[in-house]
């Protein structure tokens, strides 16, 4: 059974990734090149408005909807029919809020007209994610592996002919771009309601039960809450950019996009490492086992990677950003860039510990601390982007998260009596003042930036395994503490 669910876990992982890196690279950054920097600027900040309030379209109905369905198929009957209902209802609210607002930011009625797909697209996702819960909430792994990504596979070959077709070559639209998301976003969840409709144990019963939904979304708001806040914090900075820096705005929404699109590749890394902790935690915290060694494993994978990560992109920023937008790419282009990836390390730390507190059921601290950071993050915005513009929002990005993390960190320490292991921290600083020497000596060499990226990232791993942070032991041993 261990190893059957290890299989799963990594042809999920692989699958994942493999197919989000191919429409990342290959689709969404030549969109962006396509249509402009100003085109995909307002298409992200439009896009940023509605993942911000994306919670609407579930408050918690798919946690709860996956809890009972795992633990009681034949459950799946009776709940599937008022889900499906309640989501309608929900998808009016998410469209009144989302659309008041727009007006009150002050989009004009073209750009309105744009964010009407952008919503579609949320709400056509958020179908599709709740569909795909309950294949794998009746333990089909594999075929919500497959769900999981047929909708980018989808993706990939519309807008792939699209570009690459002669007769669309340098005509390409942004408004094309989101009905093709639309379209394959609706396929994949007619795709994936058929596949559950097969699966069913039982007939499925066509009927609403206004007080189970009731009392699910009361018993999921303070968790609702937490995500529309960690939402508010890590989406609204394209939106400020574009609706602070004027007639640049657009433009400068653009270029923020380019370089959050890599921070965006990494930061896969890190939510699936986080939804390999937490029932991990959860089961470790139930049983009363120790849990310092896991929280230290958990670092040790991820952080030297993140700092590997991070270095190299202050390093070779501006080469990386020109070979990706050579069109456009521009002299703070590189500096974003790295900014950005120098807030990664950040990421991983607050995915580590924060999950290590939902799992305690720390919710209304998470709470506090995420309105905390909102206020200050606006702020930061606020401040930074009528500044400096993009690049301002970059700054923002980099002290949040590290307050983020390390407001996290200290809690987790306070409420499980971790140790304070100073060889250990020592041990993670050392690699980092070591990796980065490494790096600031390879840049003065005469070699090109490809092979000077290559010889770094040989010695950094090769300082990984000599720090000891990294083992085959280890890895094996975090996927038999999954299983």
């Amino acid at each position: 059974m261990r190893q059957q669910l290890v299989k799963n876990l990594l042809f999920v992982l692989v699958v994942n990734v493999l197919v989000k890196a191919v429409w990342i690279f290959f689709i969404d950054r030549n969109v962006q090149i396509r249509v402009g920097y100003s085109s995909y600027g307002a298409f992200q900040a439009l896009f940023n408005l509605g993942i911000i309030f994306q919670i609407l379209l579930d408050f918690g109905l798919n946690q709860y909807n996956s809890k009972e369905v795992a633990s009681n198929p034949e459950r799946l009957s009776v709940l599937l029919s008022s889900m499906l209902w309640t989501r309608l209802i929900l998808t009016g609210v998410y469209t009144i809020v989302v659309i008041a607002l727009a007006i009150l930011l002050g989009y004009r009625s073209s750009e309105i007209s744009l964010l009407a797909g952008v919503m579609g697209i949320q709400v056509l996702n958020s179908t599709l994610f709740f569909l795909r819960g309950n294949v794998a909430a009746l333990h089909h792994f594999r075929t919500d592996g497959v769900l999981a990504v047929i909708d980018r596979l989808l993706l990939i070959v519309v807008c792939g002919t699209l570009l690459l077709l002669p007769q669309y070559f340098g005509q390409f639209k942004i408004e094309w771009f989101v009905w093709s998301q639309i379209v394959c976003y609706l396929i994949a969840s007619i795709i994936a309601l058929v596949v559950l409709l097969k699966l069913a144990p039982g007939e499925i019963e066509f009927s609403f039960k206004p007080k189970l939904i009731k009392d699910v979304l009361v018993k999921s708001s303070p968790f609702a809450l937490l995500i529309f806040l960690m939402s508010v914090y890590m989406r609204a900075d394209t939106v400020m950019i574009e609706r602070l820096c004027g007639s640049e705005g657009k433009h400068q929404a653009g270029i923020y996009a380019s370089a959050f699109r890599l921070l965006d590749v990494a930061n896969i890394f890190g939510v699936m490492f986080s939804g390999i902790l937490l029932p991990m935690f959860a089961k470790m915290l139930a049983g009363k086992e120790e849990i310092k060694s896991t929280i230290r494993l958990a670092v040790n994978i991820m952080m030297p990677l993140a700092f590997i990560a991070s270095i190299a992109a202050l390093c070779f920023g501006n080469e990386i950003m020109q070979m990706l937008y050579q069109k456009e790419s521009g002299e703070n282009d590189g500096l974003i860039f790295g900014l950005l990836m120098a807030s990664f390390p950040a990421y991983c730390l607050m995915y580590i510990y924060s999950t290590l507190l939902t799992a305690n059921g720390n919710i209304k601290l998470l709470n506090k601390i995420s309105a905390c950071i909102v206020a200050l993050n606006l702020l930061l915005h606020w401040i930074f982007i009528t500044q400096f513009q993009a690049l301002g929002a970059a700054y923002s990005v980099l002290i949040t998260e590290w307050v983020v993390a390390g407001v996290v960190i200290i809690y987790a320490h306070k409420i499980f009596v971790l140790p304070h292991n100073f060889r250990w921290l020592l041990a993670h600083l050392g690699f980092f003042v070591s990796t980065a020497a490494v790096a600031l000596l390879i840049v003065q060499t005469s070699f090109f930036w490809e092979i000077k990226t290559g010889i770094f990232l040989a010695i950094a791993l090769l300082l990984l395994f000599l720090f000891r942070f990294w083992s085959v032991h280890s890895i094996k041993e975090l996927l038999q503490r999954k299983a």
